[in-house]
């Protein structure tokens, strides 16, 4: 008796065996090829008519075959004269091997009895019940289990096995891999997982061309990842493929999801297999703690309360009159929210939008928060804001979700962060009011009553001592101008200090310069409110908050902040721990600080005031750019061993971290980047500036992974401008060239030529080796994208001669590299694989691992066009593997490409399909021109695999970008959609 045990699939029923065979440490594979194994030792079982007679007892499951049965299964019709004496020397042997007691005869057959657990095949189908069961519940659980259940086939089932009963079970068993291969693909695009599903299902689609669950998952899989002519196109190729082939035209299921495409259902962003009610959403929960001594405003609470539950879509807006901070808009924001949380049972979003900042939260990176918050994978994040902000409204669609918006700057900032829908509501708080906001709820939040504001002090600092002292309480909460911040910073302060009465703090406030309630302008206000808890500072406290607010950066770490301080890492640690006490400061995790961005100015206002003399601000600043530089610079030397730009760089006095290993040294690169960048872009002023530059070359790393890649480029063009102000030709010239980088990556090419020519000549002119070695080995690299190849040749050329002159050997292996491809493309094939080997040696020779990948990837390219295809897929693999480590994921995209040209060189269209997905969905180096040249050759390989209509609109989708670009790679690209057209 068999049963089902996947969907269609019928496979041996496992039954538990009459005996069990204690302790035995034998297992067995069916799964791949036939093998058994005593502990680690691997068995012999003989040649492949004894293993398929062992393949059919393991599969009876420890019944008993006679010899008959067991004659029909390795001869079927027409067995040998002597095929029961050959059965019985074949059971011998077997028994021999695996011991009487597991191999055992009666009744005239043969039986083996082992464990459940010994064989892979049950415990497949162990798995796969799982995964059943779970499916209707943990669809994430359920997706573990068939991953592992798919890991436990080792290729081709049963394979190399002979004889009819082999060849049946080979077959059975590979369709419910397929099926469950299926099922999984389905589970990951309900997961979100469908730009990752592409490549594996464009592979499985040209195995199986006839299997239309296939195809119906990859139009599904295309559609999600914003491809939806390819989705289109891939059911024209399926309809024409039936046609051709059986006659028939698509099942019903495959035409109803075209039409789905066409119309651009929103529904197929849910599983396709059962109603959307089914799936469990994600519930975001991501308001703030509310404080709980909160007081007062019960007149604001009460009307924003009722506007919030009989909200269809209205939009709250709470802003302080004249924009004055501190007088607790996100608190009394926090307090409605949460009393309004049953209200919005689908959940809460919360943002602070840094309004006050000179850098306000971009509206497209928080919809990107949002939409991860509310379940949507980073693959199916589109990269507009007009994108972002449709997919953001759909996710919303049906539910009811309560969106604060904190700390917004304008009206222009929020309008793509509200929701759409009904059932759904926003509440904002400003310093400004949002009057341009169509169809908002106005709020003026003023100060607090005298009575409320007394209230809240109690609270804070304790009834028993305000209520002997209620008099000196009004005068503190008066002298606080009864705002709330200012109150609370105070009322703090006092219920620290025990030894303090209310009446020393409020002789402490009575000499202050105004009242709050008499000032009109936003930014004067905040410093009173603020002057409160700064003038009880000790010396050291006042400081290092004046200090701190100098630097840029989002927050700052314990290191970068005892640099600024000039202090060690225990003193400084004590101060801002201190300074988090006062709530002047924040701990935004451990190690690292941050301040409240009106807490912010205010600092720096006092530093301006206060710092004496005044160059301890530039000297502060000047330690955190040393710090960076210094710790920047040591990152890029282990990255880089042998590297001379370490010895161009400018000279820093103050230490930075060292590290043990190369992982250790990028963490910390990467956990960095914004607050380093920052540094970079504030330290223009001229005894600074070239070591702003040099900290953007220690850390480009930054521009070629393409992570932080717009703050990479804005600070290296705010130090490229402050350098021409200055005519400082050193400064400029290095500037330049870490811009051409940030345009070669982008696929700007001119814009990076012009960047390069100009560093070449201004490298003269400083007699800098940095530029003059670096700029015309970029101008070698443009003239490759742009076909320019002999003028090309002549830039690397001068760029190796520099390079020698300077003996850096680092540079002059890349130069090496970058000329065989140079090489490559002139036809000089010999000579290119030369020039690679001798850059690859190089890189060997000094251990760099990050450059030798960028050595094999040139090696790979020029062995492809050798037609040496099995090295230059050896290289390349090597070379991805190499980029991977070194979180290079531009870089992994280009060798991802070209892998896809190497397998299609090598008539292997299905691997160059997938690795061309690979890198569409990693982009690459070179921008939008580079997702050009993938999508040509997806194409080609798509068209190889017999999808030419998936393979045209790839190619017209080429063709858009190269005419939009210029590019000369359009006219090969028409030349590819002429035949087909023709055809």
């Amino acid at each position: 008796m068999d049963r089902d045990n996947g969907p269609g699939v019928r496979v041996p029923e496992q039954r538990a065996p009459r005996e069990r065979v204690a302790g035995t440490d034998l297992r067995f594979t069916v799964l791949g090829p036939v093998r058994a194994w005593r502990g680690s030792e691997l068995l012999p079982s003989g040649s492949p008519q004894q293993r398929a007679l062992l393949a059919a007892l393991l599969l009876r499951d420890g019944r008993t075959a006679t010899a008959a049965e067991l004659i029909d299964a390795l001869w079927g019709d027409d067995p040998p004269s002597q095929a029961l004496a050959t059965v019985r020397t074949y059971a011998s042997r077997l028994r021999k091997v695996l011991g009487q007691d597991t191999l055992v005869s009666e009744s005239g057959g043969y039986a083996v009895r082992i464990p459940r657990e010994a064989l892979d095949l049950t415990l497949a189908q162990d798995l796969a019940s799982e995964a059943e069961k779970a499916r209707g519940g943990d669809r994430g659980q359920a997706r573990a289990l068939i991953n592992k259940l798919l890991g436990l086939w080792d290729g081709e089932a049963l394979a190399s096995l002979p004889g009819p009963y082999a060849e049946n079970q080979r077959t059975s068993l590979e369709e419910w891999r397929l099926q469950l291969t299926e099922t999984r693909l389905d589970l990951d695009l309900e997961a979100g997982c469908h730009a990752e599903a592409v490549s594996e299902l464009t592979a499985l689609t040209a195995a199986q061309p006839l299997r239309e669950r296939l195809r119906e998952l990859l139009m599904i899989a295309l559609y999600r990842s914003g491809r939806q002519a390819e989705a289109l196109a891939v059911y024209a190729d399926t309809r024409r493929l039936l046609a051709e082939e059986l006659g028939v035209d698509p099942r019903p299921e495959l035409a109803q999801l075209q039409q789905r495409i066409l119309r651009a259902d929103e529904e197929l962003a849910r599983p396709a297999d059962e109603p959307a009610p089914a799936s469990v959403p994600v519930r975001p929960a991501q308001l703030p703690a509310t404080v709980p001594d909160f007081t007062g405003r019960a007149a604001f609470v009460r009307e924003l309360g009722d506007l919030l539950v009989a909200s269809e879509g209205s939009v709250m807006a709470v802003s302080a009159l004249a924009g004055i901070g501190g007088v607790g808009k996100t608190t009394l924001a926090v307090h409605v929210a949460h009393q309004a949380r049953p209200h919005f049972p689908d959940g809460q979003l919360y943002v602070d939008l840094q309004g006050a900042d000179a850098r306000a939260a971009e509206p497209e990176t928080v919809l990107g928060a949002f939409l991860r918050a509310l379940g949507t994978a980073d693959s199916a994040i589109p990269d507009s804001l007009d994108e972002r902000a449709a997919l953001y409204r759909s996710a919303l669609d049906g539910r009811r979700i309560l969106v604060l918006l904190d700390n917004a700057h304008d009206a222009a900032q929020i309008r793509p962060l509200l929701p759409g829908t009904e059932g759904c509501a926003a509440l904002v708080t400003s310093r400004v009011r949002m009057v341009d906001l169509a169809g908002a709820h106005l709020v003026d939040l003023d100060v607090m009553s005298p009575e409320e504001a007394l209230q809240l002090f109690t609270r804070i600092v304790g009834d028993e001592r305000v209520r002997s002292e209620r008099e000196a309480a009004l005068d503190v909460v008066a002298a606080c101008g009864f705002l709330p911040l200012a109150i609370r910073i105070a009322a703090s302060r006092l219920a620290a200090r025990r030894t303090w009465t209310v009446s020393v703090l409020a002789a402490k406030l009575a000499d202050e310069r105004r009242r709050l309630d008499e000032l009109q302008a936003g930014d004067l206000a905040v410093k009173a409110t603020f002057e409160l808890g700064y003038g009880q500072l000790e010396p050291a406290q006042a400081r290092a908050f004046r200090l701190l607010g100098l630097a840029d950066g989002p927050d700052i770490s314990l290191a970068a902040a005892a640099a600024v301080l000039n202090l060690d890492h225990h003193t400084a640690e004590d101060l801002l721990e201190s300074l988090v006490d006062t709530s002047l400061l924040e701990s935004a995790a451990p190690g690292r600080y941050r301040y409240h961005d009106l807490v912010r100015l205010y600092a720096r206002a006092c530093a301006e005031r206060d710092e004496q003399p005044p160059v301890e601000r530039e000297l502060a600043l000047s330690r955190l750019l040393d710090f960076y530089l210094a710790t920047a610079a040591g990152v890029y030397a282990l990255e880089r061993p042998g590297d001379r730009l370490v010895a161009h760089l400018e000279s820093t006095r103050h230490p930075g971290i060292t590290f043990e290993d190369r992982h250790s040294a990028l963490d910390w690169l990467y956990s960095e980047a914004n607050c380093l960048l920052a540094c970079a872009q504030q330290s223009t002023g001229h005894s600074m500036l070239r070591r702003a530059v040099d900290l953007l070359w220690a850390a480009k790393d930054l521009a070629e992974s393409g992570a932080n890649s717009k703050q990479y480029e804005s600070a290296a063009l705010t130090t490229r401008d402050a350098a021409q102000s200055y005519g400082d030709a050193h400064a400029e010239g290095r500037a330049r060239t870490t811009i051409t980088n940030v345009h070669i990556v982008a696929g700007r090419f001119d814009e990076a030529d012009a960047e390069a020519q100009r560093a070449m000549q201004l490298a003269r002119a400083a007699d800098d080796p940095v530029p003059n070695c670096w700029a015309p080995n970029d101008r070698g690299v443009i003239a490759i994208y742009q076909g320019r190849h002999e003028e090309g040749e002549r830039h690397l050329l001068q760029a190796i001669e520099n390079f020698r002159a300077d003996s850096n050997y680092v540079g002059q292996a890349s130069a090496l590299c970058n000329l065989s491809r140079i090489h490559v493309s002139l036809g000089r094939i010999p000579s290119a694989i030369e020039l690679a080997q001798q850059g690859i040696d190089i890189y060997d020779r000094m251990g760099l691992s990050l450059r030798l990948a960028n050595g094999r990837y040139a090696l790979g390219i020029a062995l492809t066009r050798a037609g040496r295809l099995p090295e230059a897929l050896n290289q390349l693999t090597e070379a991805l593997a190499l980029f991977h480590d070194n979180r290079q994921p531009l870089w992994e995209g280009v060798t991802h490409f070209r892998l896809a040209e190497a397998h299609l060189a090598a008539h292997r269209p299905t691997l160059a399909a997938a690795h061309a997905e690979q890198a569409i969905a990693l982009r690459g180096i070179g921008g939008e021109w580079r997702r050009g040249t993938v999508l040509t050759v997806l194409g080609k390989a798509l068209d190889s695999i017999g999808q030419p209509d998936r393979a045209r609109a790839c190619w017209h989708e080429a063709l858009a970008i190269y005419d939009q670009l210029g590019a000369p790679e359009a006219e090969e690209t028409r030349l590819l959609l002429t035949p087909v057209a023709a055809a």
